[in-house]
């Protein structure tokens, strides 16, 4: 068949189109709608799902209450210990234990009142019902100290069932991140009863603590277990600027105060230097010169989330946004900032049973948030 020109013309723009289309990066999927599952929280600070998909919450003030997968708020439980609150101290993170479905066990981390001011501490206990029985305080950290700031912390699972904890340094306190006679500004790694394992890296060193795990950290309020690889991954504040992506290995330094991008508040000026310096790992990712204030992460394994897959997301609470992370190994191969419209410090991520993103808000109208495609 004879084209005519006009059809010609046509039909070497239609090759043309498709051509360039071939090219073309593919379109980006629209970004993520934030679904209000419950609100009425007052500054919740940890998430963790039961296995029949109801939600321990914490909040700040003192309370821990269960939610269930409609939204309803069920009271607070009984039995929590006095809780020193105030500042960016309270009640903090929350965990179900990997064999609840035998032993029905929770564990949280709070700011514990004592001699000498609070500590943050981690405590156990079984779920029965509405209240909180044989609560056991299995861990403190030493020393106690007069602040409301820096308690941390997040708590992760191994896959040997002992427990990480990231602490802070509590603000004044920040040249002990640097010694191993304290817990403060470090992780920690427990067994159930709070005992070191006998691999901690530090034990039967003269003068270490033989519950840490790595040292040199600011103020950790992001942890997450690598799905694959098993690594511990840990994100803290800096000071005005320099907060910190970090893979945190056995007996590893991770530099707080004396490498840091940080800068001193008001004056921004430094506070150590950049590095690299030999024994101090550089974090994975660092925010300069703007915080962004991490707080709260998961790793996605889940397929709701088309080219997801992989990735580590997590909330901020200056940056008010959701971060995601593409990752090849421990290398950041992108960032994208999501949510940024949405007004909320996000505190805390977590991936639920059902596959969804869910987000805690830090408000004193907190939210669960569903992150729906």
């Amino acid at each position: 068949m004879k084209l005519l020109p006009s059809k010609i013309r046509s039909a070497g723009c239609a090759a043309v189109l498709a051509a360039a289309a071939a090219l073309a990066p593919a379109v980006q999927a629209a970004e993520p709608k934030p679904v209000v599952v419950a609100r009425g929280l007052v500054q919740p600070w940890g998430l963790a799902f039961l296995p029949d998909g109801r939600m321990l919450v914490t909040e700040k003030p003192g309370r821990m209450r269960i939610v269930a997968p409609d939204g309803r708020l069920g009271p607070p439980l009984e039995g929590l210990p006095p809780v020193s609150t105030g500042g960016q101290c309270g009640l903090l993170d929350v965990a179900v234990d990997p064999a609840f479905a035998q032993n029905q066990r929770v564990w949280f981390t709070f700011a514990e009142p004592g001699e000498g001011g609070n500590s943050t501490a981690v405590a156990r206990a079984r779920l029965e019902g509405n209240r909180l029985a044989d609560v056991r305080i299995v861990f403190s950290q030493t020393p106690k100290v007069e602040a409301r700031n820096h308690c941390g912390s997040r708590i992760v699972f191994d896959r040997q069932g002992r427990l990480w904890v990231g602490l802070g340094d509590r603000f004044s306190r920040m040249a002990d991140a640097q010694t191993l006679d304290n817990h403060l500004g470090k992780i920690v790694r427990i067994d159930a009863d709070g005992k070191a394992p006998a691999d901690n890296p530090f034990v039967g060193r003269a003068g270490a603590k033989p519950e840490l795990w790595s040292i040199g950290h600011r103020n950790i309020q992001a942890m997450a277990l690598h799905p694959v690889t098993g690594e511990l991954w840990a994100a803290e504040h800096g000071p005005q600027g320099g907060d910190e992506l970090n893979v945190a290995e056995a007996g590893r330094n991770y530099g707080w105060p004396v490498v840091t991008y940080g800068r001193n508040y008001g004056t921004g000026t430094r506070i150590g230097e950049e590095g690299p310096r030999p024994g101090i790992e550089m974090p994975v990712r660092h925010w300069v010169p703007t915080s962004v204030a991490p707080s709260g992460m998961a790793f996605v394994t889940s397929d709701r989330y088309p080219g997801w897959k992989g990735s580590l997301v997590m909330g901020t609470l200056r940056g008010q946004s959701l971060i995601r992370l593409t990752l090849d190994g421990r290398a950041v191969k992108g960032e994208e900032r999501l949510l940024e419209t949405f007004g909320q410090r996000i505190r805390d991520v977590r991936q639920g049973p059902d596959g969804w993103l869910y987000l805690l808000t830090d408000s004193n109208d907190g939210q669960i948030v569903r992150l729906e495609r």
